[in-house]
């Protein structure tokens, strides 16, 4: 009788804190300045230590609408969110250049969700 062996692989996607390069990452933090908007990776800590820091003039400012004329916001939801990280490892095995931090731009998010991911 003949024996088969089956193995599996499992990939496994790690967020690292974008503010020190190390510490895994919890949470993802967005945030606006001047018409801009940012997502940064970030470590309980560091997000504690960023809102810390933000407390002050978020405090003494005052909300907006929506940051430039013309567009809507974009909402993200769970059906419509994607990991950037996984993006990012998914499009180094294509041999795809894409930065390691910030916006992923929008032609690999769809090459990766054309793929089936």
């Amino acid at each position: 009788m003949r024996m088969i062996t089956v193995m599996a692989t499992k990939t496994s996607v790690v967020l690292i804190d974008d503010l020190d390069g190390e510490t895994p990452a919890d949470t993802t933090v967005s945030f606006g300045l001047d018409g801009r908007s940012y997502e940064i990776d970030l470590s309980d800590n560091n997000a504690a230590e960023f809102r810390d820091a933000l407390s002050k003039y978020v405090s003494a400012g005052r909300k907006s609408g929506s940051t430039s004329k013309g567009r809507a916001a974009v909402r993200h939801t769970t059906t419509d969110s994607i990991d950037p990280a996984a993006v990012r490892a998914w499009a180094k095995s294509q041999g795809i250049d894409v930065s390691p931090r910030g916006r992923i731009k929008s032609d690999v998010v769809e090459q990766f969700r054309a793929a089936g991911n």
